[in-house]
C-alpha cells in the first residue's frame, strides 16, 4: 500500500449545506450502516468522523448537496477512509494500479466489477479532492483522465483476452495484451486534452490496421474490430449493481451516421483527406492516442497533422473558420444572460465559447507556429497571447472565467453522477449550488457568475466586430455529432417543427455526402449559405418540407461550388430557390436537374413582363447567330428556351402572371423556338441529302401549342405536311431520297433536334398522335393526303381537334394554303345530332380511359377542362358554316367569339370563360407544384396557399368548394348543349 498524507482541509473552506432535510437523511443512513459494519475499527472511525466538527462539517458538505457522493461514501466507507487518512493522490493512484492487477482478465465479469468499483473510488476521492480545494482544476481533470486512459485500455484487452482464449489472437506482451493490436482508440474533446469533466461522456474515435493486428480468426478484420468496439461500449456504459464506468461517444468519427464503429486507418485518412472540414480540424487540435495500439493511433494523428495544421491557409479556409464562429450567436452587454436554467457550457459566456475563442485563432496561426498547439484550453490561451494574436488581459480573464465555469461544471455533475451543464431552474435549487460552490448567498454567487459570463461574451463577441453576421437570429452550429441545444431552439423560432431532423440534413451537406458538397471549397460556400438559407425556408408555409425538397435539390446537383457562389453573391436568388423548395416541388424538381436556370434570374427584366414574340424570337436568332455547330444549335435552343420557361414559371407562382399570360408566353416560346432550330435542321439535313424543288414541308400545331394554352410541362402536337410537284424526283444531294422518304426523314430529324436530350436537357416532348391515321399514319404526308383524309376520311373528334390547328413553320404560301384547307373543313356542312353525338360518345370512351381519380385531375374531371374544350369544339363547328369568325384555337376566345356572333348566351359565354380561366389556373399551378395533380392528403401547405391564392379563394377549403361547384356547373352546361341536343349520354357505361 503506498504511504500518502491525509486529506486536510478547513471547515469554513467547505460547501454550505443549504439542503438540511438532505443533511438529516445522510446522517440517519450514516447510522444505520454503522450498525451494520462488521469492521469494529472501522465503525469507530466513522463514529469519530461524524463526532468531530471538521469531519461532520465535510459529511454535512456531501450529504447535503450530492446524493451521488452521499452514496459513494455509504457504500465504500472503508474508501472514504483511505482518501481521509492518506489523501487522494496516493489513493487514486491505487486504482489504476488496481485496475491492471484485477480487471485486466478475460473474465467479464470480473473485469466490469472491478471498473466500476475503482470508478467510485476515484469519483469520490476526485470530488472530495475538489471540495476540499486540495486540488486545482488541472489536478481533478488529470486524475479523472488518467483513469479513463486506464479503464478504456482495460476494457479493450479484456475483448483482446477473449479472442485470444479462443485461438484466434496472438499475444505477444501477456502483460500489455493492447500494445501492437492493430485498434487504437483516440480521445477527442476534454478527454483528448487530458480535461475529462467530472461526469461527462468520453468522446472516442476507434481505427484499426488489419495489417498491424496479430489476430488469426477467419473472419474479416474489419468485422472483429467493429464487434469489438462494440462491446468495448457496452463494458464501460452497462449499468450494473457497481453502477458504471463512462458513456461513451462514437459520434466524432468521421460521417458517424454512414460509418462503423471502428473505420480502418485507410478509410479514415480518406475521409480527412477529401471530406474533412474546418470544425472536425478544430476537434482534432484535442484528439489524443489514448487507449489500445498507441503507436498506430500516434501514427493516424501524424498523417493528420497536414489537415489539421496547414501551412498555407487559403482565403476561403480562413472564411470558413470564421464562418463557423459567426454561426454562433455572439451579443456584447449580456443583458439576456441569465443565472436560473442557464447552461454553463452552451449558454451565452459559457465554456464553449471560450474553447471556440481559442480554436479558432489555433487553426488560423498554427499551421505556421508549432507553439500554439495546445490541446488543453488554458495552455492555449496563453499560447496565444504570448505570441501577440490574443491580448494578454484577455487570456487571462478567459483563463479565469474557464476555471470557474468548469468548476461549477463539476459541482453540477457531482449532484446525481448525471453530464449536466445546466443550472437549476428554482431558486432552492439554485441556492443548493450556490451552497455546493461555498457562497453564503445565491446573490453573491449569481454576482460572481455573471461576471465571469459576461466577461466570456464580450470577449467572444469582439471576433466579430468586423464580420458580418451569420446567425441571425440566434445560434446555427452543424457541427459535431450531436445537435446544439441552442441551435434547436434557434431552428424552432424560424418555424421547423423537427429541429433535429433538420441537423442531420444540414450536417450531411458539411459531410459531403453529395457530388455537389464534395469540394471543399464548395462546402465553405455552403456553410456561409446555410444561416440566411434556412431563414428564407422558415418563411414558406412548412419549413421542414421545404428544406426536404431543398435536400432533394442538394442531392440532384452534379455539382455545387458555381451555383453556391452564385447564390452567396446574390441573396435574391436564395429568397427564390427557397420559395420555390417550399411551394414548387414540381418545378424544384425540374431546376434541380437544370440548376444553371438560376443565372436566368440575373439577366435584367428578368421579373418583369414576359416579351413579345418579336423580341423572344430576335433574342433567339442573336444567340444562334454565335452557335459554332450544330450541336451547338441544340444547346443554345434548349438553354434559351428552358430559361425562359422558368422566367414564366416563377411569373406565374410568384402571381406576376395569370395563366392567359402563361399559354401566351409559353406557346411564343415554343414557336420561337421550333422557328429557331428549324433552318438548322434543314441546313444540316441538306448537307447529305440535298433539296427538294416546291414549297417543302410545312409544320401545323395542334393541341396547347396551337390553341395558346401551354403550360410549363406541355409537350408539343405537331402535323407534318409536304408538297412535292415530281413525287418521283430525287434529291440533289449526295444521298438522294425520292419525296416520301425525305420528308419523312426531315420530319424524323426535327423531331430528335426537338426531343433528344443533350446536356441542356430537351427542348419538348413531341407527340404525333394527332396527325392523320393517327399512330398507323405516315409521319409526313402530302398536301393532298391531308386534304382528302380532312374531307373524307377523319372522324368528327379529329375535326374537333383541327378547331386548334395552326400552321407555324414552313413557306407562307404554302401555309396559307394549308390554313384554307383546314378553313373549308371546319366550315363544311354538319348534321348537328350526328356532331353532338359523336362528341358526347368520345367524351364517354375519354372517361372510360383517363378517369379523374381526384377532383384534383382537372384535365379529365368531369366538368373540367376536356369537357370544356369539347363543348367549345362542338359549337365552333355546329355554327362554323354559317359564322367562320367563331373559328379560334383558345378555347375562352372561342367562347368569346361564339357569344359576339350570337350563338351563345354571352352569360353563359362569360361563366364558361371563367370556369376555363379557373381550370387551367388550377392546372398550371398544379404543373409548377405538385406535377399533375395535387393530393391532399401529403400536399405542404404551401402547395396548398399557391393554389388557393392563384384563383382568389381565401384558403384551400374555400378552392376546393369552388373547384367542385364549377364542375358541376360545367357537367350540367355540357349536358345541356351537347348532350341533350343528341341524346346521347357522355357517361361512361
Amino acid at each position: 500500500m503506498t504511504a500518502g498524507q491525509p486529506l486536510a482541509y478547513r471547515a469554513d473552506q467547505l460547501p454550505r449545506a443549504a439542503n438540511r432535510q438532505r443533511v438529516e437523511l445522510g446522517f440517519q443512513h450514516w447510522q444505520e450502516r454503522l450498525d451494520r459494519l462488521e469492521d469494529a475499527e472501522l465503525a469507530q472511525f466513522c463514529r469519530d468522523l461524524a463526532d468531530d466538527p471538521d469531519g461532520k462539517a465535510l459529511l454535512q458538505a456531501l450529504f447535503a448537496n450530492s446524493p451521488f457522493l452521499s452514496d459513494c461514501a455509504l457504500t465504500d466507507m472503508a474508501g472514504l477512509r483511505e482518501l481521509l487518512e492518506r489523501g487522494p493522490d496516493a489513493v487514486l493512484a491505487e486504482q489504476i494500479a488496481r485496475l491492471r492487477a484485477e480487471a485486466d482478465t478475460d473474465d467479464l465479469d470480473t473485469c466490469m466489477r472491478v471498473l466500476r468499483q475503482c470508478r467510485r473510488r476515484t469519483a469520490l476521492g476526485a470530488a472530495l479532492a475538489d471540495i476540499t480545494q486540495l486540488w486545482n482544476l488541472d489536478q481533478v481533470t488529470e486524475a479523472l483522465s488518467a483513469f479513463a486512459d486506464t479503464a478504456v485500455d482495460i476494457a479493450l484487452a479484456n475483448q483482446i483476452r477473449k479472442y485470444a482464449a479462443r485461438g484466434q489472437w496472438e499475444i505477444a506482451d501477456p502483460r500489455n495484451p493492447t500494445q501492437g493490436c492493430g485498434i487504437a482508440v483516440l480521445a477527442m474533446g476534454k478527454l483528448g486534452a487530458r480535461e475529462l469533466n467530472y461526469s461527462s461522456d468520453i468522446d472516442l474515435i476507434v481505427i484499426h490496421d488489419p495489417e498491424r493486428a496479430p489476430y488469426t480468426g477467419s473472419k474479416d478484420f474489419h468485422d472483429v474490430a467493429v464487434r469489438i468496439t462494440r462491446e468495448l461500449v457496452r463494458l464501460l456504459e452497462e449499468r450494473t449493481r457497481d453502477g458504471f464506468v463512462f458513456r461513451c461517444d462514437l459520434r466524432l468519427r468521421p460521417d458517424p451516421s454512414a460509418t462503423p464503429l471502428a473505420l480502418s486507418f485507410d478509410a479514415a485518412e480518406t475521409y480527412y483527406e477529401s471530406l474533412g472540414q474546418n470544425w472536425e480540424r478544430a476537434a482534432m487540435i484535442k484528439a489524443r492516442a489514448h487507449a489500445g495500439d498507441l503507436d498506430l493511433g500516434r501514427q493516424f494523428l501524424q498523417v493528420l497533422r497536414p489537415f489539421v495544421w496547414r501551412k498555407h491557409l487559403d482565403f476561403w479556409a480562413i472564411q470558413d473558420v470564421h464562418s463557423i464562429k459567426r454561426q454562433i450567436y455572439a451579443h456584447k452587454g449580456g443583458s439576456t444572460v441569465t443565472v436560473a436554467g442557464h447552461n454553463v457550457k452552451l449558454g451565452r459566456g459559457g465554456i464553449r465559447e471560450i474553447e471556440f475563442y481559442a480554436q479558432t485563432q489555433q487553426l488560423i496561426w498554427g499551421g505556421r507556429e508549432q507553439r500554439l498547439r495546445n490541446s488543453r484550453t488554458q495552455d492555449a490561451l496563453a499560447a496565444l497571447a504570448k505570441a501577440g494574436h490574443i491580448d494578454a488581459d484577455d487570456a487571462r480573464a478567459l483563463s479565469d472565467a474557464y476555471a470557474y465555469l468548469r468548476r461549477l461544471e463539476h459541482r453540477l455533475q457531482m449532484v446525481e453522477d448525471q453530464q449536466t451543464q445546466s443550472l437549476p431552474e428554482d431558486a432552492a435549487g439554485l441556492d443548493e449550488i450556490a451552497g455546493f460552490m461555498a457562497y453564503p448567498d445565491v446573490e453573491s454567487f449569481r454576482q460572481a457568475l455573471l461576471g465571469h459570463l459576461h466577461t466570456v461574451e464580450d470577449r467572444y463577441a469582439a471576433l466579430f466586430e468586423e464580420e458580418p453576421s451569420l446567425s441571425g437570429p440566434g445560434n446555427l452550429v452543424f457541427t459535431g455529432g450531436e445537435p446544439d441545444p441552442e441551435t434547436l431552439k434557434t431552428l424552432a423560432t424560424l418555424g421547423y417543427r423537427d429541429g433535429e431532423k433538420v441537423f442531420h440534413v444540414v450536417a450531411n451537406w458539411h459531410r459531403g455526402r453529395y457530388r455537389a458538397t464534395r469540394s471543399r471549397r464548395a462546402r465553405e460556400f455552403l456553410t456561409e449559405l446555410i444561416p440566411a438559407l434556412l431563414e428564407e425556408l422558415g418563411k414558406t408555409p412548412q419549413p421542414d418540407s421545404a428544406l426536404t425538397k431543398f435536400d432533394e435539390f442538394l442531392a440532384g446537383l452534379p455539382a455545387g461550388v458555381q451555383l453556391f457562389s452564385l447564390l452567396y453573391a446574390n441573396p435574391r436568388l436564395l429568397q427564390l430557390l427557397a420559395s420555390i423548395s417550399g411551394a414548387a416541388p414540381a418545378l424544384a424538381d425540374h431546376l434541380s436537374r437544370h440548376p444553371n436556370l438560376l443565372e436566368a434570374v440575373l439577366q435584367p427584366g428578368f421579373f418583369e413582363s414576359i416579351p413579345e414574340r418579336a423580341e423572344l424570337s430576335a433574342e433567339l436568332t442573336s444567340l444562334l447567330a454565335d452557335a459554332r455547330d450544330f450541336q451547338d444549335v441544340l444547346d443554345v435552343s434548349r438553354r434559351w428556351a428552358n430559361d425562359r420557361r422558368f422566367q414564366v414559371g416563377v411569373h406565374l407562382l410568384e402571381h406576376a402572371a395569370d395563366v392567359d399570360e402563361v399559354g401566351r408566353a409559353m406557346s411564343e416560346i415554343a414557336e420561337v423556338a421550333l422557328e429557331g432550330v428549324w433552318p438548322h435542321v434543314q441546313a444540316d439535313f441538306a448537307e447529305k441529302h440535298g433539296r427538294l424543288p416546291g414549297p417543302g414541308m410545312a409544320v401545323i400545331a395542334m393541341g396547347k401549342l396551337g390553341g395558346r394554352e401551354m403550360t410549363i410541362s406541355s409537350d408539343l402536337d405537331l402535323i407534318f405536311v409536304y408538297e412535292a410537284p415530281d413525287e418521283t424526283a430525287e434529291s440533289d444531294g449526295p444521298k438522294p431520297l425520292e419525296p416520301t422518304r425525305y420528308y419523312a426523314r426531315l420530319a424524323q430529324r426535327l423531331i430528335n433536334a426537338i426531343s433528344a436530350p443533350t446536356g441542356e436537357g430537351k427542348l419538348y416532348e413531341v407527340d404525333m398522335r394527332l396527325r392523320p391515321s393517327g399512330a398507323s399514319g405516315p409521319i409526313a404526308v402530302t398536301f393532298n393526303g391531308f386534304q382528302r383524309y380532312q374531307q373524307e376520311q377523319a372522324w368528327t373528334f379529329e375535326h374537333m381537334a383541327l378547331t386548334r390547328a395552326r400552321p407555324i413553320l414552313g413557306d407562307p404560301a404554302f401555309c396559307r394554303r394549308l390554313q384554307e384547307v383546314i378553313t373549308g373543313v371546319l366550315t363544311g356542312p354538319r348534321d348537328t345530332a350526328k356532331l353532338l353525338g359523336e362528341a358526347a360518345d368520345m367524351r364517354r370512351r375519354i372517361a372510360q380511359e383517363h378517369k379523374a381519380d381526384t377532383i384534383w385531375q382537372v384535365k379529365h374531371l368531369r366538368g373540367g377542362i376536356v369537357d370544356l374544350e369539347f363543348i367549345a369544339q362542338a359549337l365552333q363547328l355546329t355554327h362554323a358554316r354559317d359564322t367562320a369568325g367563331v373559328i379560334d384555337g383558345n378555347t375562352q376566345a372561342a367562347f368569346d367569339k361564339l357569344a359576339a356572333a350570337g350563338k351563345l348566351d354571352r352569360a353563359l359565354a362569360d361563366e364558361l370563360i371563367q370556369a376555363t380561366r379557373l381550370m387551367r389556373q388550377i392546372q398550371g399551378i398544379q404543373r409548377l407544384t405538385a406535377g399533375q395533380a395535387v393530393d391532399e392528403d401529403t400536399a405542404p401547405e404551401g402547395v396548398r396557399q399557391r393554389l388557393a391564392q392563384a384563383v382568389g379563394a381565401a384558403d384551400f377549403d374555400q378552392l376546393r368548394e369552388k373547384l367542385v361547384a364549377t364542375a358541376g356547373r360545367v357537367r350540367h352546361i355540357f349536358a345541356e348543349l351537347v348532350e341533350t341536343p343528341s341524346g346521347v349520354s357522355s357517361e361512361p357505361s
